[in-house]
């Protein structure tokens, strides 16, 4: 079968060239006082940790079939600079999805002085919305991490487990139970605490995902590993249900709507590993999310779907002589790069991510479109 080849779209993106104020972006015809069935209710926010434009074309070079990720039609580009570095780490990009700031690197959740600052779950949280956190790696890592707690250092995972009991999730998948019990700081077990106050709590020890069907009455939290979870390659496979029965459970769970982030974590591992198919197998992996995510959201209007990434990783490049029967890789780097980030998006409010803008606009772009904040004017970056 002859494979598709991802469309040369960015050269249709528009170029802006100033640093200055810029006039609001149009907000979609959707997005106004009297809600529409095309209001947005409900966001899906799918984060490729490490994801280029490199990762995304081997994704589509190697596959029989066209991707998911190819059937979105507005495509926009984000700057992920941080404030202590030109290349940002997945904490503060992150903390720019979750709270439309910049911040130095190993923030979470917290501004550049080290304050807390307020998340757009906890936006939801105060408009009876539902949340849900779902990750291939371990649940209190930086991305997830960012949208419920604050914490100076992403490195202090333990820190990050003890605000899980008071984060109002509904919902949330991944791996690091060590975080929760059998803590090095002290005896406590936050699992059992949780299920004390009224979590739906499982692990990979006792259950499998895909036997659970949640109570939607309660919130439910399920764990997949001890530490870090399997890769794709040495059998992880809980990315694409653990999706479908978050948007099913969170769409149960409030009338109101529901914020969901979906992480395709190890996309960033296989970049620092230098490991072209560990990214390919990631990346394949993260793209059946991407596919159950439009699928809901075609079949559930007023539904968004966001697909981005905090960062690349691995200054990843397809070589002169790949063929797409053998796609040869290369690497600048076992860090991250500072190279600008894809955003994809479908729904209502998809055209406000088109064109150029900072990492932070996705937050207020959200929080717009959402009609949690007024139309504010973005800054664009050389």
């Amino acid at each position: 079968m002859v494979k598709r080849i991802l469309p040369i779209l960015l050269l249709s993106l528009p170029f802006l060239s100033t640093c200055q104020e810029a006039p609001p972006p149009r907000l979609s015809d959707s997005f106004r006082k009297n809600p529409t069935p095309d209001t947005v209710k409900n966001i899906i926010l799918l984060i490729g940790d490490g994801m280029g434009l490199a990762q995304i074309s081997a994704g589509i070079y190697t596959s029989e079939e066209p991707l998911n990720i190819q059937r979105f039609k507005v495509i926009g580009l984000h700057n992920p600079i941080s404030t202590s570095h030109l290349v940002t780490d997945s904490a503060a990009g992150a903390t720019a999805f979750a709270c439309g700031i910049k911040t130095y690197n190993k923030a979470i959740g917290v501004g550049p002085d080290s304050m807390a600052c307020k998340t757009i779950f906890e936006e939801a949280r105060e408009r009876n919305f539902a949340t849900g956190l779902i990750t291939t790696s371990t649940i209190v890592h930086a991305t997830p991490a960012a949208f419920i707690s604050h914490i100076p250092n992403r490195m202090d995972y333990e820190d990050i487990a003890e605000a899980f009991p008071e984060s109002g999730l509904d919902f949330f998948v991944g791996g690091g139970a060590r975080y929760f019990r059998n803590r090095k700081k002290d005896d406590r077990d936050i699992l059992e605490e949780m299920e004390l106050n009224g979590y739906q709590i499982h692990t990979y020890f006792s259950d499998e995902l895909v036997d659970i069907t949640p109570n939607t009455t309660q919130p439910f939290g399920f764990i997949t590993s001890y530490d870090d979870p399997l890769t794709v390659e040495n059998g992880r496979d809980y990315l694409l249900p653990a999706s479908k029965k978050g948007m099913d459970f969170l769409a149960s769970r409030s009338d109101q709507g529901f914020l969901l982030v979906i992480e395709g974590a190890q996309i960033d591992w296989g970049g620092h590993a230098n490991n072209g198919d560990y990214i390919v197998r990631e990346m394949l992996d993260f793209d059946l999310a991407i596919g159950a995510a439009l699928d809901f959201a075609t079949n559930t209007p007023g539904t968004l779907v966001i697909v981005t990434a905090d960062h690349e990783a691995g200054g990843f490049a397809i070589n002169p002589e790949s063929s797409l029967s053998s796609l040869k890789y290369g690497f600048t780097t076992i860090g991250h790069t500072g190279t600008l980030i894809p955003v994809f998006a479908y729904g209502p409010g998809a055209e406000n991510f088109m064109g150029f803008y900072e990492n932070t606009a996705i937050y207020q772009k959200l929080m717009t479109l959402l009609g949690w904040q007024e139309n504010q004017p973005v800054k664009i970056f050389r």
